[in-house]
């Protein structure tokens, strides 16, 4: 089936293509209203669809941009997207979303796809080691934001962050304040930048408070099999573990499974404490007790401040948050 072009709805209103184009794109022009109805009437019946890329090509612009994120499974980027799409529909700019699944040349991919589509920025949440991905969007000019997940050279871009040293020292010294001294801490491998930054963190106010025990640290993917991969491994020690600090609530789901599976009662043989407040975590029973990220407020704020970067009213600025400990039941 043809496609509806603009000259179709020209024969129709018995107008010129000239006229069409103005009128559907509210440049001025001298008609009727009369005229000016009937050429909305003809396109909306017609189903006519605009030409985003010849408008683009005169306007340089998209308004639609990209987002890449590690993994749309985990219930906290998925709800980070949302936040973004919700953002952008009410800056009158479309979304292309992107999942890397952690994988840097799954990025790269996504990053070129995103700029042949003439997006006019992305927002990027890390899934590795990502400095050569944000060196091609530099050297094509599409401006972006990052998100959550830090690279090496972050004082040189933009981004939205919640402050992971705060809210692992949240989290310490909740759980220390709770009598707990045999902490085990489970984060993100090594080439995940963020996890190192929660590692170190946890290392050094572990060390401050005199509970710091390198084998009862685990590193494992930011999943639920990860969470429970861990779990088993941290178990299989045979040492007195009286609590685990996950560096995310999907890991925390996965321990949950495997502590109850083996038989100990949270939190009364094991405390659990998670990173994040997804919406899943006040679901289970007992309800997961967590750092607390402004998943929506971080959200609104890269999508708004990438528009503004778009628009040119702003230049690079990083804009970090605070977190919050939630306190439920996990932790006694």
């Amino acid at each position: 089936m043809k496609k509806v072009t603009i000259m179709d709805i020209a024969k129709k209103v018995n107008v010129s293509k000239t006229t069409v184009s103005m009128v559907l794109n509210n440049k001025e022009i001298n008609v009727s209203d009369e005229t000016r109805k009937k050429i909305f009437k003809s396109a909306k019946e017609m189903n006519y669809i605009p030409n985003t890329i010849a408008r683009s090509l005169s306007t340089n612009k998209t308004n639609t941009i990209g987002i890449i994120l590690p993994d749309i499974e985990n219930p906290f980027f998925a709800m980070m997207a949302k936040t973004i799409e919700d953002t952008a529909e009410k800056l009158n700019y479309n979304v292309i979303l992107c999942n890397s699944y952690n994988n840097t040349a799954k990025e790269e991919k996504y990053v070129k796809l995103l700029i042949s589509k003439l997006v006019d920025g992305v927002i990027f949440a890390a899934g590795g080691k990502s400095e050569h991905n944000l060196n091609i969007l530099t050297s094509n000019k599409v401006p972006f934001v990052l998100v959550d997940r830090y690279v090496e050279s972050i004082n040189e871009y933009s981004g939205v962050f919640c402050s992971n040293e705060q809210g692992i020292k949240l989290g310490v010294d909740y759980l220390y304040s709770k009598n707990k001294r045999k902490i085990a801490f489970v984060t993100g491998h090594k080439d995940l930048k963020i996890g190192e930054i929660r590692y170190n963190a946890y290392k050094k106010i572990a060390e401050e408070l005199g509970v710091y025990d390198e084998e009862l640290i685990i590193r494992d993917d930011f999943t639920i099999e990860g969470g429970m991969n861990s779990t088993k491994k941290l178990l299989a020690l045979n040492k007195k573990i009286d609590a685990i600090f996950y560096s995310s609530d999907v890991m925390a789901l996965g321990g949950f499974k495997v502590l109850i599976r083996e038989g100990y009662r949270v939190p009364k043989d094991i405390s659990i404490l998670g990173y994040d407040n997804i919406n899943i975590s006040y679901i289970l029973e007992p309800e997961l007790t967590t750092i607390s990220q402004p998943i929506y407020e971080m959200g609104q704020s890269a999508c708004e401040l990438l528009v503004n970067m778009i628009n040119g009213t702003t230049e690079n600025l990083t804009i970090s948050l605070n977190p919050t400990l939630i306190e439920r039941d996990t932790v006694s």
